[in-house]
C-alpha cells in the first residue's frame, strides 16, 4: 500500500486548507480543465480515497495522526485552525444591489437609459420621464418577483441533521467546559468518551460513531461495522441501499463510489451500526468537489437570455439606420438642423419598443404567479420562456420518475408463480426480527399489512434468532405454533439461501434440489433480475419442539418456498406526464446513475419506448462529435456519472436544443446547472435545489406539462408584443421617411410622435392577460430575429398605404397643404396613425380573424378601446391647443371607418399569404 502517498496527502491538505478559498476553487477549476470532462473529480481525489479504502485500519489512523479512541480536543483545535470548518461551499446569494444590476442589465434598457439621457439633455423631459419609468417599472417587477422566490427556495434548504457523535479522548467535563468557553458549543455526553458535536467542527482524523438515520458528516473510512446499509441515491442514482464494510474486498475498484469501506458526505445510514474515521472534511470531500464544480463555474447563456439579445439587437440595428435617414432628408430639405435632430431623435424613440423589458418582465411574472399556485417556486423568470422553448427534458430516475422507496413488487413461489405463503413466512421473518429493520423488511411488513390484517402473536410465538450477518448474508427466525411444532424461517440472498436447502416446495408437495430443478430456479430468479428486481429468497423448515436454542449450524437441510422481489416503483403520474409532454413536441431522455436492468424496467413501467441505451462505460471512449451523434439516437442512458450527465447536456445544447433537466441527487447538480432550465423537487439535496431554476413542491409530474404550457403562453405574448411594436414602429418610421420627402413640413411634431407611442404602449399593458390560440401552444417556441426582423419588412409598409392614403386625403380633400394648415394635417395623421397602431394588436395577435375565431381577452379589448377614444378625444376635446393639434371636420370622420375597414382586410389577406409562406411562429 503506498502509505507515503497517503501521508503526504494529509500533510498537504493540512497545510494548504488555511489558503483562500478563491485560489482552492480557481485550482480546482483548473484541474477539472486539466482531467477533461469524463471525470469528476481530480485523480488526487480519487488515489487517496483508494489509498484510504485499501489501508490497514491502524496504519490509516497512525498517519493520520489519530488513534482508534479519536482525538484529543486539543489535536483537533490545532487541526480545525489550520483546516478551517467542515463546511462546503454553497452558492451565495447575490447582495441586493448586484441583484438589482443584474435585473437592469440587458441590451434593451441600457440603450433606453441612453434614449433617455438624450432626451434629457435636449430638454424633452416628457419622453425622458415616459422612458425612465419603463425602465425602473420593469427592473424592480422582476426584481421583486426574483427576490420573492429566491426567499421561499432559501427556506427550503434545511440540513438532515447538523451534529455527529465524535469519540474523544478527553471529553471530560473540564474539557468540555474549557471547549465551550473557547467555541461557545456546549458539549453533550451521549456515551463514555462520546459527544455531540456541530458538524462544521469535524477534522480529518476525527473518530465517529454512525447509526441508523445519520447522514454522514464527511468523507469517512469504516473501522468497524455491523449490518450496516448506506443510501448513496442522492450520489449514484441507485435507489437500493448499499452494504458497507469494514474491510474493502476488490483490490481491483478505482471508482471511488465502488469502495465497499468509504462512506461519503451527504449520503445517510439506512439501517445497522459503525465507527468511521473521517479522511476528508467541507471542500476536500467527494461532495464539496461536485459542490465546487456547481457554485465555481458560471451559469452559461440560456435559450432565452440568448433569443432577447439577438432581438434587442436586430431592433437597434433598426434604429441606427432608420434614424439617421430622417435626420438628413429632414435637415436637407427643412433646413432646421436642430428641428430635425429632436424629430430623428423621437423616431428612434419611435422605432423602439420601450415597454418591452416592462412587457417581458410582467408577461413573466405571470407566469410564474400561475406556476406558485401549482405549488412550483420560479427561482429566475427566465426560466419560464425555457419551459415553453424546452424541446428536450432529460430526467434523472431515482426519486424523480420513481418514488425513491422501496416497495414488494412480487411473491411467488420458486416457479415464479403468486403464492401467499411466500408472503406469510417473509412477514413472520421480518417481523420478529429483533436487529434493525432495513428497508426491504419495512417494504415487506407495509406490503403484507396492506393486504390483509396479519395477526402472528394469535398463532405464533418466538422461538428463537439468527442475526443476520453479510459472512452469511441471511437472517433465520425460529416461531412455534400453538407449541405443535418448530419453524425456521430463513431470509437472504438467493445463493446464500440455495447453498442451505435441499429440497424446494412445488405446489402441495417438496422435491429435491436436483442440478435441473436448480437450473430452472437461477433461470427465474435471472428474469425477475432482468426485470430490475431485487430478489430475496425465503426457506423454511419444521422440526420438533423440543430445541428452544438455535445457530447457525441449524440452517441446514431447508426446503425454498419462493421468493419476494422490490422495486423503486414509478410515481403514479409519471406516465401521463410523459405522454403529456410527448403530445406537445417535449423528447424524453432518462439519465441515470442506476444499472441499465432496473432502468429499462422503469421506462417500460412508466410507457416510455427506449430508442437504444448508452452506458457511462460507453460514454467514456467518446470523443464529442460521436457523442453529439449518439445523444440524438439514444434515449436512455444508465451508469452515468455526473460529469457525464453535463457532458451529455452541454452537447444537446451544442446541437440547437433547449434543454431542460430534472433531478433531485448530488450527482444532478453539474447536468441541473448546464441546463437552460433546471428542476428540482423540493425533498433535493441543497446543492441541486442551489442549481435548479424551478423547484416542485408537489410529487406530481404533470405540473411539467402545465409549465410547459405556461411557458408557450408566456412566449406567445412576449412575441406578440415584439411582432406587433416592430412592424407597426417601422410602418411609422416609413411613412415619415416618404413624408419628410414631398411635404414642406414635419408630417408629425415629436411630441405628437412621443404622445402617440406612450398611449400605443398603454395599450399594451393588458397583453400578458392576452389568450393564445391552442395551435400556438403544440410546439415548443424559442426567439427566431430572422423571423422578427422579416415580418417587421412584410407587415410593416401595409400601415404606410393609409398612411400615404390619409396625406393624399389631407392634402387634396382637406387643404392642409401648407406650413399654415399643418397643424390640421398632424391632427389627420395622429388619429388614423394611432387607431391603425392600436387596431394592429387585434391583426397580429393571432392567424386567425380577428373578432370572429379569436377574441382577444376582456382586459384587451376593453384598453384598445379605451386608447383609440382617447386618441380621437385629444384632437376634438379642450386638451387639442396643448398638444398642438386641433378639431378634425365632419367630413374627416366618414372616410376614417372606409380607411381602418381596408386597413384590417389588407392586413388579414397579407398573414393569409404570410402563413401559407413561412408559418406563423
Amino acid at each position: 500500500m503506498n502509505f507515503m502517498l497517503l501521508k503526504a496527502f494529509f500533510a498537504g491538505f493540512l497545510r494548504t486548507r488555511h489558503i483562500s478559498r478563491h485560489f482552492r476553487r480557481l485550482a480546482l477549476l483548473d484541474t477539472l480543465a486539466r482531467t477533461g470532462v469524463s471525470r469528476e473529480l481530480p485523480p488526487g481525489l480519487t488515489k487517496i480515497l483508494v489509498a484510504a479504502a485499501k489501508a490497514d485500519a491502524g496504519e490509516l489512523l497512525k498517519h493520520l495522526d489519530s488513534h482508534e479512541d479519536g482525538l484529543s480536543e486539543s489535536q483537533a483545535a490545532a487541526i480545525r485552525e489550520r483546516v478551517g470548518p467542515n463546511e462546503v461551499e454553497h452558492e451565495k446569494p447575490l447582495p441586493w444591489w448586484r441583484h438589482l444590476w443584474h435585473c437592469y442589465r440587458n441590451p434593451f434598457n441600457l440603450l433606453l437609459t441612453l434614449l433617455a439621457a438624450i432626451s434629457y439633455l435636449t430638454e424633452d423631459t416628457k419622453a425622458a420621464l415616459v422612458i425612465g419609468t419603463m425602465i425602473v417599472l420593469s427592473t424592480l417587477l422582476r426584481f421583486w418577483q426574483e427576490g420573492k422566490s429566491n426567499r421561499a427556495a432559501d427556506a427550503l434548504k434545511a440540513m438532515v441533521g447538523n451534529t455527529a457523535t465524535v469519540v474523544r479522548r478527553d471529553a471530560t467535563e473540564d474539557a468540555a467546559r474549557l471547549f465551550e468557553q473557547y467555541y461557545g458549543v456546549h458539549l453533550r455526553a451521549r456515551a463514555a468518551r462520546r459527544v455531540e458535536l456541530p458538524i462544521r467542527l469535524l477534522v480529518p482524523g476525527d473518530v465517529i460513531a454512525l447509526a441508523a438515520g445519520d447522514m454522514i458528516p464527511a468523507d469517512c473510512r469504516i473501522l468497524s461495522a455491523k449490518d450496516l446499509f448506506v443510501s448513496q441515491a442522492a450520489m449514484t442514482g441507485e435507489a437500493m441501499p448499499v452494504e458497507k464494510f469494514a474491510l474493502h474486498r476488490d483490490a481491483g475498484t478505482v471508482n471511488p463510489l465502488e469502495l465497499e469501506n468509504i462512506l461519503f458526505m451527504g449520503t445517510n445510514v439506512v439501517s445497522g451500526a459503525a465507527t468511521a474515521v473521517v479522511v476528508g472534511t467541507g471542500n476536500q470531500t467527494y461532495f464539496g468537489m461536485l459542490a465546487g464544480r456547481v457554485t465555481a463555474v458560471d451559469r452559461g447563456q440560456t435559450s432565452f437570455q440568448a433569443g432577447v439579445n439577438k432581438v434587442s439587437w436586430l431592433l437597434i440595428r433598426f434604429m441606427f439606420v432608420m434614424a439617421p435617414l430622417v435626420l438628413l432628408i429632414n435637415g436637407f430639405t427643412k433646413g432646421d438642423w436642430m428641428e430635425a435632430l429632436l424629430f430623428a431623435l423621437s423616431i428612434a424613440v419611435g422605432l423602439t419598443p420601450e415597454m418591452l423589458p416592462m412587457i417581458v418582465t410582467s408577461t413573466l411574472a405571470k407566469g410564474a404567479v400561475f406556476l406558485s399556485r401549482k405549488k412550483v417556486i420560479v427561482k429566475r423568470l427566465d426560466a419560464i420562456q425555457n419551459f415553453g422553448a424546452m424541446d428536450v427534458l432529460c430526467t434523472d430516475k431515482t426519486g424523480t420518475l420513481t418514488q425513491d422507496r422501496i416497495f414488494l413488487a412480487r411473491h411467488v413461489d420458486a416457479w415464479g408463480e403468486d403464492s401467499d405463503a411466500v408472503l406469510e413466512l417473509a412477514y413472520l421473518n421480518s417481523y420478529y426480527q429483533t436487529g434493525l429493520k432495513n428497508l426491504l423488511d419495512v417494504a415487506v411488513l407495509e406490503h403484507a399489512e396492506m393486504q390483509r390484517e396479519l395477526e402472528p402473536a394469535a398463532n405464533f410465538r418466538k422461538v428463537d434468532e439468527i442475526p443476520f450477518d453479510f459472512e452469511r448474508r441471511r437472517m433465520s427466525v425460529v416461531v412455534a405454533e400453538h407449541d405443535d411444532h418448530h419453524l425456521i424461517i430463513t431470509k437472504g440472498a438467493v445463493e446464500e439461501i440455495l447453498s442451505v436447502c435441499t429440497r424446494v416446495r412445488h405446489g402441495e408437495g417438496t422435491e429435491a434440489l436436483t442440478p435441473a430443478v436448480l437450473a430452472d430456479i437461477r433461470r427465474v430468479t435471472a428474469g425477475f433480475n432482468g426485470e430490475g428486481l431485487r430478489v430475496v429468497a425465503v426457506a423454511a423448515r419444521e422440526q420438533p419442539p423440543a430445541q428452544e436454542t438455535f445457530g447457525v449450524a441449524d440452517e441446514r437441510d431447508l426446503t425454498l418456498i419462493g421468493y419476494v422481489a422490490f422495486l423503486d416503483p414509478p410515481k403514479e403520474s409519471t406516465a401521463p406526464a410523459l405522454e403529456a409532454l410527448a403530445r406537445h413536441g417535449v423528447a424524453v431522455k432518462v439519465l441515470t446513475g442506476d444499472n441499465e436492468l432496473v432502468t429499462a424496467k422503469i421506462c417500460r413501467e412508466v410507457g416510455l419506448a427506449q430508442q437504444g441505451m448508452l452506458l457511462g462505460g460507453d460514454i467514456e471512449g467518446m470523443g464529442d462529435r460521436e457523442l453529439a451523434q449518439a445523444v440524438e439516437r439514444y434515449n436512455v442512458f444508465a451508469r452515468l456519472t455526473p460529469a457525464h450527465k453535463e457532458r451529455i447536456v452541454r452537447l444537446l445544447k451544442a446541437n440547437g436544443h433547449v434543454v431542460g433537466f430534472l433531478g433531485d441527487g448530488i450527482n444532478d447538480a453539474p447536468a441541473l446547472r448546464a441546463a437552460d432550465i433546471g428542476i428540482s423537487v423540493d425533498t433535493a439535496v441543497d446543492i441541486a435545489k442551489e442549481a435548479a431554476d424551478i423547484i416542485l413542491l408537489e410529487k406530481s409530474l404533470m405540473v411539467l406539462e402545465e409549465g410547459v404550457q405556461e411557458g408557450r403562453r408566456t412566449f406567445a405574448n412576449m412575441l406578440k408584443y415584439i411582432k406587433m411594436t416592430a412592424s407597426s414602429n417601422f410602418g411609422n418610421v416609413f411613412s415619415v421617411l416618404v413624408a419628410s420627402a414631398f411635404i414642406p413640413f414635419l408630417p408629425m411634431l415629436p411630441m405628437h410622435l412621443l404622445v402617440q407611442n406612450l398611449l400605443y404602449d398603454i395599450s399594451q399593458i393588458a397583453i400578458p392577460f392576452d389568450n393564445v390560440d391552442d395551435e400556438l401552444l403544440q410546439k415548443p417556441q424559442r426567439w427566431q430575429p430572422g423571423d422578427i426582423g422579416r415580418f417587421m419588412v412584410f407587415f410593416g409598409p401595409i400601415s404606410s398605404v393609409f398612411d400615404i392614403t390619409t396625406y393624399a386625403m389631407m392634402w387634396f380633400v382637406f387643404g392642409a397643404n401648407s406650413p399654415a394648415h399643418q397643424t390640421l394635417f398632424q391632427s389627420g395623421w395622429f388619429v388614423v396613425g394611432l387607431l391603425t397602431q392600436t387596431l394592429i394588436v387585434h391583426m397580429i395577435r393571432t392567424p386567425r380573424i380577428p373578432f370572429i375565431q379569436s377574441r382577444a381577452a376582456v382586459p384587451l379589448m376593453a384598453m384598445t378601446a379605451a386608447i383609440m377614444a382617447i386618441g380621437i378625444f385629444l384632437p376634438m376635446g379642450p386638451l387639442a391647443h396643448y398638444f398642438k393639434l386641433q378639431a378634425l371636420p365632419p367630413l374627416y370622420f366618414a372616410f376614417l371607418p372606409a380607411i381602418l375597414l381596408a386597413y384590417m382586410g389588407l392586413t388579414q389577406a397579407m398573414k393569409g399569404i404570410y402563413v401559407r409562406r413561412y408559418g406563423w411562429q
